[in-house]
């Protein structure tokens, strides 16, 4: 941009709606759904004005890598038992936040509900 303080504006403007964005991706982190990439997509909204952002960026798609390469060279039951880790811990952070915040009231009255004490 020709004017700096117009480009001082924009990178200030783009800088906070992806610190927002990356924001909003770290508390829905632990919540089943896109935290994280919600989170990188932030990171590339930030990215397209700074550096530091791109070497993040960087950093984590070459650990995502590292991660899918080392997952899949190991066998299949260990394949499965991560995905069976990961989706009890799922269960888990969902059960927490239903006892923290309650069931909605569409919910209909089931035996196994009351047994996990969320009715």
């Amino acid at each position: 941009m020709a004017n700096p303080h117009t480009a001082r504006l924009y990178r200030t403007i783009v800088g906070g709606v992806g610190t927002l964005i990356v924001l909003i991706g770290l508390v829905l982190v632990p919540f089943p759904g896109p935290g994280w990439l919600i989170v990188i997509i932030g990171l590339f909204v930030i990215s397209s004005e700074f550096r530091w952002a791109q070497r993040i960026l960087h950093f984590v798609r070459l650990n995502v890598e590292k991660w899918t390469h080392w997952v899949m060279a190991r066998p299949v039951w260990v394949r499965w038992t991560l995905a069976a880790v990961t989706a009890a811990l799922v269960a888990v952070v969902v059960w927490a936040a239903f006892r923290i915040i309650g069931l909605p009231d569409w919910v209909p009255e089931i035996e196994v509900l009351k047994y996990l004490e969320l009715q």
